[in-house]
This record gives C-alpha cells, sequence and structure tokens, in this order.
C-alpha cells in the first residue's frame, strides 16, 4: 500500500461533558472559594474556645470567682446574724435582705459592684494584649492566619465572657444563701409593690444582664488600655484607677455635672427592676451609656492595636 493510501490517525474528539458534569465542576470551584471562608470561621471560634479554656483554667482567674463567690455568703451570714440581735427592728437593706431571699441578690450586687467586680475584670482585660506582648508570645499569635482585628475581638469577647461569668457566680452564690438563710416568699420592691417569687427570679436575671453589659464596657476600657502597652499590670491599674478616681468624683456634688459621663454612674442602674413597673427607660439610658464606652474605646483600641510595630 502506498503512503497516500495509508488512512490518516486524527485523535479523539473529547466527549460532550454533560449538564451533571458542569454542574460538579462548578460546585467544586465553588467549594475552593469557599472553603478559605469557612476555614476562617472555624479558626475564628477555636481560637476563641482556646482563649477561654485558658482564661477559666488559670488559678489567678479561678480564685478571683472564688472570692467574688463568698462575699455573698459572708453577706448574707452577717445579715442574719445582725437579724437574730436586731431587738429593736430591723431597716434598710437589713430588713429587705432578712425579709427576703431573693433580695441578697440585688444587696449582694449593689455591694460587689462598686469595686470588686470591676477589679476582676480589669486583670483579664487588662492582661488580654499587654500579657502577650509581656510575655512574647503576641507576635507568634499574628503570625498565625489569625489577622489583628480578628485577635482584638476574640480577646475582648473572652473578656466579655469573663464579666458575664462573674456577674452570675455572684448572683447564684448570693441567690443559693438567700434561698438556705431567709424566707422565701413575693418579694416587696423598692415601690412598695408585692411581686411573686417567679418574677422576682425574672427581675434577677434582668439585673444579671444588666450589670454583665455594664462590665463588657468596662472590658473595652481596659482591653484599651492594654493595647498601649507591654505590662499588662499598668494596664491593669490604669483602669482601677480610673474605676476609683470615677467613684470618688461621683461623691463631690461640685462634679454633679460630670458624673453622668461616668461609668459607675450607670452600673448601680439595675435598680429600676426593684420598681412597679419596671423601670425599662432607666435601664435603657444604662445599656446606651454602655453601649457607648464599647464603641468608643474599641474604636480606640483597634486604632492602636492595628497601626503598632508588634516587636514582641
Amino acid at each position: 500500500m502506498s503512503t497516500a493510501e495509508t488512512p490518516t490517525r486524527r485523535a479523539p474528539e473529547p466527549a460532550p461533558r454533560s449538564a451533571t458534569g458542569r454542574a460538579d465542576e462548578l460546585a467544586g470551584e465553588l467549594a475552593l472559594k469557599l472553603a478559605p471562608v469557612a476555614r476562617a470561621r472555624w479558626a475564628f471560634w477555636r481560637l476563641l474556645a482556646s482563649e477561654l479554656g485558658l482564661t477559666f483554667r488559670r488559678p489567678r482567674n479561678v480564685v478571683m470567682l472564688a472570692v467574688l463567690a463568698s462575699v455573698p455568703v459572708l453577706l448574707g451570714v452577717t445579715l442574719r446574724l445582725v437579724a437574730a440581735d436586731d431587738e429593736d427592728g430591723m431597716g434598710g437593706i437589713v430588713a429587705a435582705a432578712a425579709g427576703n431571699s431573693l433580695m441578697l441578690t440585688f444587696a449582694s450586687l449593689s455591694f460587689l459592684v462598686t469595686l470588686l467586680m470591676p477589679v476582676a475584670v480589669s486583670v483579664v482585660a487588662g492582661d488580654a494584649i499587654a500579657g502577650e506582648a509581656g510575655a512574647g508570645t503576641l507576635r507568634y499569635l499574628l503570625a498565625a492566619p489569625a489577622g489583628r482585628t480578628r485577635l482584638l475581638v476574640v480577646k475582648y469577647l473572652n473578656a466579655v465572657v469573663y464579666g458575664v461569668a462573674v456577674t452570675a457566680v455572684v448572683a447564684l452564690a448570693a441567690l443559693a444563701t438567700g434561698l438556705a438563710l431567709f424566707p422565701v416568699g413575693p418579694v416587696t420592691l423598692l415601690s412598695g409593690t408585692t411581686v411573686p417569687v417567679a418574677e422576682g427570679l425574672l427581675r434577677i436575671l434582668i439585673s444579671v444582664g444588666y450589670v454583665g453589659a455594664g462590665m463588657a464596657a468596662l472590658a473595652a476600657v481596659a482591653l484599651a488600655f492594654s493595647t498601649f502597652t507591654e505590662v499588662s499590670i499598668g494596664a491593669i491599674a490604669a483602669t482601677v484607677v480610673l474605676v476609683v478616681v470615677s467613684q470618688v468624683l461621683r461623691a463631690v456634688p461640685q462634679f454633679d455635672g460630670l458624673a453622668g459621663y461616668l461609668l459607675p454612674t450607670w452600673w448601680g442602674g439595675f435598680d429600676g427592676v426593684l420598681r412597679s413597673p419596671v423601670d425599662t427607660a432607666a435601664l435603657g439610658e444604662g445599656l446606651l451609656v454602655f453601649g457607648a464606652y464599647v464603641l468608643l474605646f474599641g474604636a480606640i483600641a483597634w486604632a492602636r492595636f492595628t497601626g503598632r510595630d508588634i516587636t514582641s
């Protein structure tokens, strides 16, 4: 057979792709594009879970929770002894707490929210960034694909959860102590109205949420201080000093006009739940102040942390 008669072999044409094959290809491309987003989302929650684990396993933080839980117990025992020895009739908070078990929770929150609870929150939030920088681990955290903004949000949420835990521990310890030492029955509010026990428990829950929001606002302040130093005790001390100075200014009549701008002024606003009906206007105003503090000091912390040279 001559060369001219040899049949020419052509490469086989690719088989046409079916609609199903094209859909599978598009699904694979979409999965590849969404994979980094999914990994980033899970990385955020893993980082937050890791921070929470470290916070609640640290002996210092556990001891602070234990100390705060013991104060309502001591307060309840003291009120019980005073009530037993008071022959002339009780008054004020002694009468309120000794007359009903639920009132010990409100009394404990009023007593501890002035200083001890803010100190506990300041320790955790003030150590958030400064502690990592002082230990030389901050740049290693940023070397991971976390990003500065995400790391800052995780640190803040960690402090917020601890602040809520502080508030809940105080409330639960006071509630358990009150139920053990004092009568259980309808609660007499500051306005003189009596509400059933179930409604009293609901008002305690509202108080815990309100005070927890106040501690979240303080956490934003401490976190902002934490971004300006590599010594955590400096950020913690600055936050505590700010709280103490604010409390002093509130006590001076000449600074009455300034009191509305001070964060501690609004921590005691949960007493609005002890009125009938609940003073939602006062609670809402306090929550707005807390939100303003979070936005202001959160912006300061973000601007400082994202523009800062990390050397440690």
